[in-house]
């Protein structure tokens, strides 16, 4: 009885020792999209239009902003997207065939539902510098914005002038 177990777990030490050998590993390709993929699929006779809106509700830049931007930018009809946490701005270009202001606030609000989406407008351009800062306590009409006020562009009064120059 013994030789037959001796003989048996022999059998599975040899078997098992041998069964792992001479495999050759799975090679699979993964195809990537890239973002040059992704840019020849805009339409170059469509016609573009430029939203700018504020987000409410994002905390940090690494999780919110880039998360929300990175969903903007992989719609349909999308030719770019930038997410500016300090301002709690965004700013799109978007064909018009396929993407819509309800739209671009329903891709925010999907990300997570804390965000909302306020202040949407239609720009011709958006800015090329960022926006001057208010001085703490100006009260004019020219200056916007809740804790981080900031100047409007063009704007004379003496808590903007001094800085825009």
């Amino acid at each position: 009885m013994k030789t037959i177990k001796h003989i048996l777990v022999l059998t599975l030490i040899v078997s098992f020792a041998f069964s792992c050998k001479n495999k050759t590993p799975e090679v699979k390709t993964v195809e990537v999209e890239t973002a040059t993929e992704t840019a020849t699929q805009l339409d170059p006779n469509a016609t573009y239009a430029k939203a700018e809106f504020t987000i409410e509700g994002m905390t940090c830049a690494m999780g919110c902003a880039a998360q929300i931007q990175k969903k903007i930018s992989r719609m349909d009809g999308v030719k770019s997207a930038k997410v500016d946490f300090d301002k709690k701005l965004a700013m799109v270009e978007y064909d018009e065939a396929k993407v819509t202001p309800t739209s671009l606030e329903e891709t925010v609000v999907k990300v997570s539902n804390t965000y909302s989406v306020h202040d949407m407008k239609t720009v011709e351009d958006f800015p090329t510098s960022t926006k001057t800062t208010c001085e703490p306590g100006c009260k004019k009409d020219c200056c916007k914005g809740g804790e981080k006020m900031t100047c409007k562009p063009g704007c004379k009064e003496a808590c903007c002038a001094k800085k825009e120059a």
